[in-house]
């Protein structure tokens, strides 16, 4: 008896400083708490069975299961238990063994501890699992407030002004403080072609003008998706970025007044470089410069309106001041040359008065071309057939006009189309060097088509994307302002198609 009692006494002291460990995997648990049962049921056989006075560390190992693994280990522990030292009970004393009186208490008393240890288990599990969810709720209040701080970082140095380059080049500078990438950029959807424009980028060479068809199709899907695209590995899935050696990507599409603006695509060499936290804290930061974005290219379009004001303007004011200036001083120069008839200066003032009269048709020509516009009173074909009769005055290039009009546009979009027109007719004369132009002109309220087409000698493609192509930027962003679409068409030593269409 004093050595089962000093055995026992050493596995106490043992657990005591090295407990059975809960969270190792169910067979490493297993073993340890058979070790714990069979020590336990040896001694209990070993001192008399139930009338053993170590029975009651039977209790043990059952509490242990139930707090291991809940009821069910916790039952199947004490049945073990109860058949270990009950069969061996049976087979020496008899039926007798199993009378209530003492074995059959102690069998309900290790069922007893085996429930008790189970609802133990369950309350501090649901204890546990509450613990583990402030947890987990107070890492994403931290992971929160740092985005918000970030935020608020961003949101005070997001640029005022109203300059698009500007505000690319300042989105470009916020990008980088906020990410880690290899390769970035903002592209913009411009309506007027229908295509993508790098605007901006670090690590991407620039390619101008992307149609959709261009565009990676992972880049596409991204622009489509309302909220930020994260792909852990562009190799993987068999897809490529804007950069060639691009692994990981992360993809957000700028919305701003229920429209697509544009999109900022980061990319990195890295696969998995981009988690959830670039996505929280981009999808922050879109909002802000989308709508930065627009704004500068609503003031760009307002400019542009406000330049067809001053045009006029200025037109007027130099009608009234320089054109008579200049019609004067050809008076004078007449005045002068009949009365120097003879002299030596005589040629020399014809030559002069020759040169000032050139001037005074220039200025006046270019006056009629400034003063020259739509209006409420003057439709689109008016316009068209007073402003094409003077120029083939002018240039004595051969003009067919073709005409199908059954309703006009609103003022502001037809005085655009108009401008769009004007300079167009006016590229031909300047640089197509043609002997004909085609102007087509289609109207019926809701639908427009301009085109205005020559024979002149056209340019190589891709050139009408050069800033300093031609006026054609101009005729874009025109184009743009009124949501109509400019295509064109140009071959070397073929001639050049422009072609606008707008719907209401």
């Amino acid at each position: 008896m004093l050595g089962w009692s000093a055995l026992l006494i050493g596995v106490a002291a043992f657990r005591t400083f090295v407990p059975l460990r809960y969270q190792e995997e169910r067979r490493m648990r297993a073993v340890g708490l058979v070790v714990e049962i069979a020590v336990d049921v040896i001694a209990v056989v070993a001192t008399g069975y139930w009338d053993s006075p170590f029975v009651f560390c039977l209790l043990t190992p059952v509490i242990a299961a139930g707090f291991a693994a809940g009821f069910a280990f916790a039952i199947a522990t004490a049945t073990s238990i109860a058949i270990a030292v009950g069969v061996p009970a049976v087979v020496e004393r008899g039926t007798e063994a199993v009378s209530l009186a003492g074995p059959g208490q102690w069998v309900v008393e290790l069922f007893l501890a085996a429930l008790v240890a189970g609802y133990a288990r369950r309350l501090f599990g649901e204890a546990e699992e509450r613990h583990s969810l402030a947890m987990d709720r107070m890492s994403r209040l931290a992971e929160a407030n740092a985005l918000l701080f970030s935020l608020h970082r961003v949101a005070q140095s997001l640029p005022a002004s109203l300059d698009l380059d500007e505000v690319l080049a300042s989105t470009m500078t916020r990008l980088r403080d906020l990410f880690a990438f290899d390769a970035g950029a903002v592209l913009l959807w411009d309506e007027a072609i229908s295509a993508w424009v790098v605007a901006t980028g670090e690590g991407v060479r620039p390619r101008g003008s992307l149609s959709p068809d261009e565009l990676p199709q992972v880049v596409a899907a991204a622009a489509a998706s309302p909220t930020a695209t994260l792909v852990s590995d562009l190799l993987v899935q068999g897809r490529t970025g804007l950069a060639m050696l691009s692994r990981s990507a992360l993809y957000a599409p700028l919305r701003a007044r229920g429209a697509l603006v544009g999109l900022v695509a980061l990319e990195h060499q890295d696969p998995g470089h981009f988690g959830t936290r670039e996505v929280e804290l981009v999808d922050g930061f879109v909002e802000a410069a989308a709508l930065a974005i627009d704004n500068a290219r609503w003031f760009a379009r307002l400019r542009t309106v406000g330049a067809d004001e001053e045009r006029t303007r200025i037109a007027r004011d130099i009608h009234d001041r320089v054109g008579q200036s200049l019609a004067y001083l050809a008076f004078e120069l007449d005045r002068l040359v009949k009365r120097a008839e003879g002299e030596l200066v005589h040629g020399d003032l014809l030559q002069l008065r020759d040169d000032v009269r050139g001037v005074v048709s220039e200025v006046r020509e270019a006056l009629y071309d400034l003063r020259t516009d739509v209006s409420e009173h003057q439709d689109m074909s008016q316009t068209l057939e007073s402003f094409l009769a003077r120029f083939g005055e002018r240039t004595g290039i051969e003009i067919s006009l073709r005409q199908a009009v059954t309703g006009r546009l609103p003022l502001p979009q037809e005085r655009e189309l108009w401008r769009i027109a004007q300079e167009a007719i006016a590229n031909v004369e300047r640089h197509a060097r043609a002997g004909r132009i085609t102007i087509r002109w289609q109207c019926d309220g809701e639908r427009a088509l301009l085109v205005v087409s020559d024979n002149g000698r056209g340019f190589p493609s891709g050139q009408s994307g050069r800033m300093d192509s031609y006026g054609i930027i101009g005729m874009r962003e025109r184009a743009d302002a009124v949501g109509a679409r400019l295509d064109i068409d140009s071959v070397p030593g073929q001639g050049t198609t422009v072609r606008c269409r707008l719907e209401v």
